[in-house]
């Protein structure tokens, strides 16, 4: 087979799934659909195949943190009824990233997320250093994030997450640490970067936890933003319009509401931008985890809508699978029949048995859905190692790492 050959089979079922049927919708999914959001999502409509030569200005990069194939999959069952109806399936270029840290072979949020953002591989619980680092006894050699790649070339950056800011995946971006339960030592680091002024836009969860943890080694919210003369709000809507560079630490997040401020502000940039943009999607409770998924998915069509894919590449993949798998079921019946007699049952058993889904709670070491559009989402296909993202995104900025430029 030529080199050319998988491109056109992606591209010849891009068009197929394009011209597929409408979406059928049944009464039970219809009601479940409402019932989580009274914007239910829409029928998937196919992302037009844009070309991919050329520079990327922007990155978008989101990332359902436990977002495994099936439970993509699944997500699509639950929210459209049918298969292959997310948004995201729609788009033309895909590929399998697989995991693994250096010595195992099921990852941890904190090496998937380091890998995809670094380049390089490095041990379960250790944020962005390098593999020689022991988690909670030594550091590891900082590797250099493509967040910080960002700050050194003068774009704007943000993270967006529901999940604590410190937790590792959006840690992972601009932090560095041995031990991702360090949440008082890595969220100080988002306010003294090694490259550029730091992340401009910082909007997450986990208020109440990493303030005890500050309070801990004699730190506070309150400290932090005096010594760097940086508010830290409490909640979004706390943030002034007015405030370029907000940082919000809350008890919840509105990811949707937090994503567009994001973008709003730093589509500002006369030199481009960086967001990165977290969903939880872990499915220990199958309902809320599949929902997750299709409410970001849901978003990514709104943020496609509302960018320039000649400039922007836009991709979706997840930090590591988890044990979910559907083995059964009907069309015009709920993917998830079941789940409320199991959610009364109050059960927390390390399985969960419904009809049609199986999950047993815990990460995987299948491969994730890597899913690209934009320029340079050519080179998401066939299978490769997480790192290659970095690798795919760096590409698509023009730059080189500083490994490549030492070799």
């Amino acid at each position: 087979m030529t080199h050319t050959a998988p491109r056109f089979l992606m591209s010849a079922l891009a068009l197929s799934i394009t011209m597929a049927g409408a979406v059928f919708l049944s009464p039970v999914q219809a009601q479940t659909r409402s019932e989580a959001n009274p914007t239910a999502l829409a029928p998937a409509v196919a992302a037009p195949v844009e070309a991919s030569e050329g520079r990327a200005r922007n990155i978008i990069l989101f990332l359902a943190d436990a977002g495994g194939v099936a439970s993509v999959n699944a997500a699509s069952l639950l929210a459209c009824g049918e298969p292959l109806k997310l948004h995201i399936q729609q788009w033309p270029n895909l590929g399998l990233s697989e995991t693994s840290p250096i010595d195992d072979f099921v990852s941890d949020s904190a090496n998937g997320m380091s890998a995809i953002m670094t380049g390089i591989k490095t041990r379960n619980g250790v944020i962005s250093q390098s593999p020689d680092a022991v988690r909670g006894h030594r550091d590891g050699t900082p590797t250099k994030t493509l967040l910080e790649y960002a700050e050194e070339h003068g774009l704007l950056t943000g993270v967006v997450t529901n999940m604590p800011i410190t937790d590792a995946t959006p840690a992972a971006t601009y932090a560095h640490s041995n031990d991702r339960g360090k949440w008082g030592e890595i969220f100080p680091q988002a306010f003294s970067p090694r490259f550029g002024d730091g992340v401009d836009v910082l909007i997450g969860a986990g208020r109440r936890q990493i303030g005890e943890q500050m309070a801990e080694t004699g730190g506070s919210f309150e400290a932090l933003s005096r010594t760097h003369r940086r508010p830290i709000y409490a909640a979004l809507d706390q943030a002034p319009a007015t405030n370029a560079r907000p940082v919000v630490v809350a008890d919840e997040i509105d990811v949707r509401a937090a994503a567009l401020r994001a973008l709003d502000l730093l589509q500002n940039s006369p030199k481009g931008y960086l967001l990165v943009i977290e969903w939880d999607a872990h499915t220990d409770d199958p309902r809320q985890g599949l929902r997750n998924i299709a409410d970001l998915d849901r978003l990514i069509a709104e943020i496609e809508g509302r960018v320039d894919l000649r400039d922007t590449l836009m991709l979706f993949t997840a930090d590591h699978s988890f044990g979910l798998q559907v083995d059964g079921g009907t069309r015009g019946q709920d993917v998830l029949e079941g789940y409320d007699a199991w959610k009364a049952s109050g059960a927390d058993d390390e399985v969960i048995r419904l009809k049609n889904v199986l999950v047993n709670r815990s990460h995987t070491a299948e491969e994730v859905p890597a899913l690209a559009i934009g320029p340079g989402a050519d080179q998401v296909r066939g299978y490769f190692a997480n790192t290659h993202l970095f690798e795919v995104m760096m590409s698509a900025l023009g730059w080189t790492s500083d490994a490549d430029l030492t070799d």
